[in-house]
């Protein structure tokens, strides 16, 4: 089925015309003449045959990049010209820099909590308390986390019921499998990482969890360094190890609390497609919509891939207790894709989170003031609601081992509460909030099935045989709306107010077939991205973790 032709999308022809080679340009590495030595992702036939070749036009490979037949390697302008004439060269792609992006805006002391555990109420904003009073912890199910490393805290390390859970530490970095407990100095992956899965308990022995899925197993994959910056190609060997290794560890579930600027086509993005693979492996992946802002068609990579569960951030405005003046956060960035796809799927508290960092580390050093001198930094930012839907999504699979990540990304959707307002209206768009508020206990208790990626085939998206659009549209006017949904007009807006509650669930499951390369009216946000051009190795801008130290 062709992707609808309408009147709302402009017909642009985007086709690579250098022998079928395509080049994603935006080096992050400095311009300069013949000799400048680049870093870059080179695709071909298989991961040896074209390390094969960039050996052989004198480059150094890097990387090895098996997951998406690729190799990273350092390369000078003649050995890139020689490789683009090389039979079995399919892509060359920038090995873009990764950072963090956190900031301090503005100052919310953390009162010292003395060395005890205070409660962080997110599992009870979700219904994960509920869960918890049954018995599902997310027991036999392993999260990966992939960030900037951990840190040994007994609460992370050990389980609901005191067991070891630390199963593994790889360094992508160094491609090292590490037998140190230590490796984050930012602190940045540790938090995210007690969000999903601490064990600690109010008082220590009694309580409520302070994670969502207390009784998860956890592998923890190192790809950024102590600032929170990394490149494409640590990223994607972080990924590759992760599906080689998800038999042995059990691992269903991949947090990715990362996001960059959008350059190409989903599909086109070396990242995007390393992400792909996991989720045809059997792994549930989890990534931040990121903290680009409320504006539309914000939603960063890998977020913007159509397989995934896209996270954005709502805030309890500090008042946990009290749903009336809970809201959408307003950092969190917004559908649709450039492919039209409805992103992000479902928003989770990422406003001013409690979460577990050493004091040694960057985040603690440079932000005391968000610190309680003991366990806590309280952060915001979509990173951290990507974080409580991982914790989830392990709870869903721990209750119910048999699904698959479509059927799972179905769950979450179905029973999903959107904000509406006194009289029963959407309160944000659904390109905003996606399905509303995620609901831990819904997911796991609901029958809903087939809701998940319906029209798409990643196996047949990976091949290069068919790629997808969404259903999202453009109106003359500028707003958005939804092919077959009408009611869901959106004019761009972000309504600041609270007083909304979260209720009602909704479904939506729409793919098309992309047809002939329209985009929307607003154009690509990217430039020339199909074109072999020498002279375009401008600054990129660097992707970065999605955390703020931002309160919300």
């Amino acid at each position: 089925m062709g992707l609808p032709q309408s009147r709302l999308w402009t017909a642009v022809a985007s086709v690579a015309t250098a022998a079928g080679l395509a080049f994603l340009v935006h080096s992050g590495s400095s311009p300069g003449g013949d000799s400048a030595v680049r870093r870059l992702i080179v695709q071909g036939e298989s991961t040896a045959s074209v390390a094969a070749l960039v050996r052989a036009a004198g480059g150094e490979v890097t990387h090895e990049l098996g997951i998406i037949d690729a190799v990273a390697a350092e390369l000078d302008a003649g050995q890139i010209e020689e490789l683009t004439r090389a039979d079995g060269v399919r892509r060359i792609y920038d090995d873009r820099t990764v950072e963090a992006r956190g900031r301090g805006d503005r100052q919310t002391a953390s009162s010292s909590t003395d060395g005890k555990d205070p409660y962080t109420h997110f599992p009870t904003l979700v219904g994960a308390d509920l869960l918890h009073a049954e018995g599902i912890f997310g027991y036999g199910v392993t999260l990966a986390v992939l960030d900037t490393g951990h840190d040994n805290f007994n609460e992370v390390d050990k389980n609901s019921e005191g067991r070891w859970r630390f199963l593994a530490h790889y360094d992508a970095i160094r491609d090292e499998v590490l037998s140190s407990w230590y490796s984050d100095d930012n602190g940045h992956g540790m938090h995210v990482t007690s969000i999903s899965l601490s064990s600690a308990r109010q008082n220590k022995r009694d309580g409520k969890y302070n994670g969502i899925a207390p009784g998860a197993d956890l592998v923890a994959v190192k790809a950024l360094d102590a600032h929170g910056q990394g490149t494409y190609a640590d990223v994607i060997r972080g990924i590759d190890w992760i599906v080689a290794v998800k038999d042995t560890y059990g691992i269903r579930v991949l947090n990715l609390s990362i996001g960059g600027p959008v350059r190409s086509h989903y599909w086109d993005d070396p990242l995007n497609q390393a992400v792909m693979r996991a989720w045809q492996a059997g792994i549930v992946v989890v990534a931040s919509a990121g903290n680009t802002g409320s504006d539309p068609m914000t939603v960063t990579v890998p977020g913007n891939v159509p397989y995934v569960v896209t996270v954005g951030a709502m805030t309890d405005s500090y008042t946990p207790a009290d749903a009336t003046d809970d809201r959408l956060a307003s950092f969190s960035a917004a559908g649709p894709t450039y492919e039209a796809f409805l992103k992000p799927e479902v928003v989770a508290p990422g406003g001013h989170m409690l979460g577990i960092v050493n004091g040694g580390d960057t985040l603690a050093v440079e932000h005391p003031e968000y610190y309680d001198g003991w366990y806590y930094f309280t952060m915001s930012g979509t990173s951290q609601s990507t974080a409580v839907v991982s914790g989830v999504a392990a709870l869903v699979l721990q209750a119910h081992p048999e699904l698959t990540p479509d059927e799972v990304k179905c769950r979450l959707v179905a029973s999903a509460q959107p904000a509406v307002d006194s009289a029963g209206n959407l309160a944000y768009s659904i390109f905003q909030q996606g399905a509303g508020l995620v609901n831990a206990y819904g997911a796991v208790h609901t029958t809903a099935g087939g809701c998940g990626n319906g029209g798409l085939d990643v196996a047949k998206d990976l091949a290069g045989v068919e790629h997808y659009a969404g259903p999202a549209r453009q109106a003359e006017d500028g707003s958005f709306y939804v092919e077959g949904l009408p009611g869901l007009e959106w004019d761009g807006t972000y309504l600041s107010g609270g007083g909304y509650l979260w209720d009602m669930g909704y479904l939506w499951d729409m793919g098309y077939l992309w047809d002939m390369g329209y985009l929307w009216d607003m154009g690509y946000l990217w430039d020339m991205g199909y074109l072999w051009d020498m002279a375009d190795f401008g600054p990129s801008e660097p992707m970065g973790i999605n955390n703020w130290v931002h309160q919300e």
